[in-house]
């Protein structure tokens, strides 16, 4: 990923592993990416998704942590 990515926030897991939440562009496409680290290096693990995909991701969230 871009260095020109701007992180927004972070989850701690452990001492070694933690998420981070970024926005940026790619492709000249406003993008979100949540993705896992450890040990200060991007995993594999994670997605990326436009803004439009982003928003509809947060609604099904709100909906599952309202249950």
């Amino acid at each position: 990923m871009s260095d020109e990515f701007e992180t927004q926030g972070t989850i701690a897991r452990n001492s070694t592993d933690e998420i981070l939440i970024k926005t940026g562009e790619y492709y000249n496409i406003k993008v979100l990416d949540i993705r896992w680290h450890s040990n200060n290096k991007p995993t594999r693990k994670g997605i990326r998704l436009n803004m439009e995909e982003a928003k509809k991701l947060l609604n099904v969230l709100k909906r599952v942590m309202d249950e």
